[in-house]
Formats: C-alpha cells, structure tokens, sequence
C-alpha cells in the first residue's frame, strides 16, 4: 500500500478520536455517585487567578475541549500530508516520524491515566503513520524509476 493511504486512515481515525472525545470527554453527562460529588467539588471552588475567577471545573473543561481542537487539527493535518505524499512522500517522514513518536506517547499517557478505547486508537494511529514512513521510501523508489529522476 502506498503511504497516501496510511495517512488517509490515520487522518480519519483522528478525527474520529476528535469526535468521539467531545462527544463523551468534554459534553458527555456525569453518572450520578461519587464522579457527580468531584464535578459539583470542581465547579464550586472558585478562586482568582491573573484577574479572572475561575475553578478546576474551567481547567478541566478547557483542556478537554483543548484536546478536540488539537485532534482535529492534527487530523487535517495528516490529510494534507496525505496529498504531499503523492508526489514526495520521502521528504515527510521527518514529520510522521514526529506525529508518530506523539501517537505513541499519547497512548502510554491515555493508558496511565484514562481507559483502553483512547488508547487503542492511538496505537492503531501510530502505526498507520509507522506504516507510512516504511513505504515513503518504496513509494520514491517506484515514483523514481518510473519518471526516471530522484528527489534530494
């Protein structure tokens, strides 16, 4: 397969990731026990911080939302790498290799820290883009003979 699409998919999974994450990460409701108590704890605390009243609950909420909007960026992101590799895959993989090396430390910190479905995605991420670094240099390989010139 070419890396064009390995970067398609690991575009879509992330956009889904971005999706899924606001869905039951920043908007999903709060189950009735002792995770309602923390949220109703986070929300009325407040306290002054650089001339604006905010809580945990603020913090929270924004960096979740945080999250989505980089996921989603990221994943447009790799959708346009995508379009890049056609012509010159070889050249991008510094940048998969980075999105890549992320994925997977995203995954060991969604695995510390959350639950399995977040962390499986990001591995599955990881390897679409792991995937598409290996076949970067056989698609220049076979882009190269056919038009009978190599990129530097």
């Amino acid at each position: 397969m070419k890396p064009v699409i390995f970067l398609r998919i690991a575009s879509v999974l992330t956009l889904i990731h971005a999706v899924l994450h606001t869905i039951g990460g920043v908007f999903g409701k709060v189950v009735p026990g002792p995770a309602a108590v923390a949220v109703e704890a986070m929300k009325a605390n407040q306290f002054l911080l650089m001339g604006h009243m905010r809580s945990y609950w603020d913090f929270y909420f924004g960096l979740g939302l945080g999250v989505t909007i980089s996921l989603t960026a990221e994943g447009i992101v790799l959708w346009q790498l995508a379009s890049l590799a056609k012509t010159d895959a070889r050249r991008l993989r510094p940048v998969m290799v980075t999105f890549m090396v992320a994925y997977l430390v995203f995954a060991a910190n969604s695995n510390a820290n959350f639950f399995i479905a977040p962390v499986i995605t990001e591995i599955l991420m990881a390897g679409c883009l792991g995937a598409a670094i290996v076949t970067a240099g056989s698609a220049v390989s076979v882009a190269a003979r056919e038009t009978g010139r190599v990129h530097a």
